[in-house]
């Protein structure tokens, strides 16, 4: 990861799951949720990623969810943002990565979820069926990045 905000504790805590935004330019590689009452958020947009599974660490999780959903091999150097976001009953991680747009044409739709599609951040932060939790944690994160090029400015 080039920037993570997490500590070493935060690295090592349990945790729930872990989700990854895949970032394509301006866009977002998103999941329809399957339309089944029973699961949360049902019909709802969301990220690649889920729960851990035998003692994982959270970016191995997001990492190997997003290959079982979307049949993608996402390098761990190419994370450029991760954060543990704990809650009352359990610590989930968000993850971010800019991703290349010929990794579009790589996509091999799983079998959880209705479908997949590439959606303009902003179409995604603003979805009235967008998972809430991760369109705030995406803000967070674009907030942060803005704040971080403001004080930086690339080199021209």
């Amino acid at each position: 990861m080039s920037r993570s905000y997490a500590t070493a504790d935060e690295m090592n805590m349990p945790f729930t799951g872990a989700k990854l935004a895949l970032l394509v330019g301006h866009r977002i590689i998103v999941i329809l949720r399957d339309d089944i009452p029973t699961i949360p958020f049902p019909g709802y947009w969301d990220l690649p990623g889920g729960g851990r599974e035998a003692g994982e660490p959270p970016l191995a999780c997001a990492l190997r969810e997003t290959f079982e959903e979307l049949g993608l091999t996402i390098r761990p150097d190419v994370i450029s943002w991760g954060r543990c976001f704990p809650s009352e009953s359990e610590v989930n991680w968000f993850f971010v990565a800019h991703v290349p747009e010929e990794i579009v044409g790589s996509i091999r739709f799983g079998d959880e979820g209705q479908r997949w599609e590439v959606m303009a951040v902003t179409d995604f932060l603003n979805h009235p069926k967008a998972v809430p939790n991760f369109k705030i944690r995406l803000a967070i994160y674009l907030a942060e990045e803005r704040e971080l090029l403001r004080k930086n400015p690339p080199l021209i």
